[in-house]
């Protein structure tokens, strides 16, 4: 046991530097989660060292087992929150045995975090030529070279892999997608935004779909 790694858990002064943190009573008016998630990644733009837009995803394979790892978010708005990868890796193929996934943000810098749940649609191959036609060049190549998720011997048969996309899209600015990189939306049944407060009193506001419309409820710490 390594007891020692863990930070010890704040004191009272400690606390006190951070009251006036996160106090804004307006959030509990909010209407919108999706106007709300929207504010707090701004602000998180502005304040994380790197990635604000990072995301832990949760999914589910067919044995029921959970698996989890951290992707970009890449478009947010009324429909959902929408990433990309290859349909063939492992979270792609959970995605489409279990159509219901979770996200997870946690910013440091603002000690909020920001729970959404919900189902999965594919998005369209138009949004995904788009999106695939915005990333470097180097990174067009390696969706090309890289079968995700699958064993390799080494660094440099990868490399030796990249090598050959290169050749064959040798004098061609802007390679084509692969049909197996994709996207997908995650359409929220359910956000929930949390924000630290002293003494582990944090806040909780959680929004359940409900028609067209959101229920809003104020949860215990």
């Amino acid at each position: 046991m390594r007891s020692d790694l863990i930070p010890p858990s704040p004191t009272a002064e400690d606390y006190a530097a951070q009251l006036a943190a996160n106090a804004d009573e307006s959030l509990f008016q909010a209407t919108d989660p999706i106007a709300v998630f929207g504010d707090w990644l701004a602000e998180a733009r502005a304040s994380e060292p790197n990635d604000s837009n990072a995301m832990a995803l949760a999914t589910v394979d067919r044995e029921g087992m959970p698996d989890c790892r951290m992707v970009l978010l890449k478009d947010v708005g009324p429909d959902g929150f929408t990433f990309y990868s290859n349909r063939e890796s492992a979270k792609g193929r959970q995605l489409e045995a279990q159509p219901r996934a979770a996200l997870l943000f946690h910013w440091k810098s603002l000690r909020r975090q920001v729970r959404v749940r919900g189902r999965i649609e594919p998005v369209t191959a138009a949004e995904a030529d788009a999106y695939f036609a915005s990333r470097a060049r180097e990174s067009r190549i390696g969706a090309w070279a890289s079968d995700q998720s699958r064993p390799i011997d080494s660094r440099a048969a990868l490399q030796a892999r990249v090598a050959e996309a290169e050749q064959r899209f040798d004098g061609q600015e802007n390679p084509p997608r692969p049909e197996r990189w994709t996207g997908w939306r995650l359409v929220p049944e359910a956000i929930e935004f949390w924000r630290d407060r002293p003494f582990r009193l944090h806040d909780r506001l959680r929004f359940t779909r409900e028609g067209e419309g959101w229920r809003r409820e104020r949860l215990q710490p």
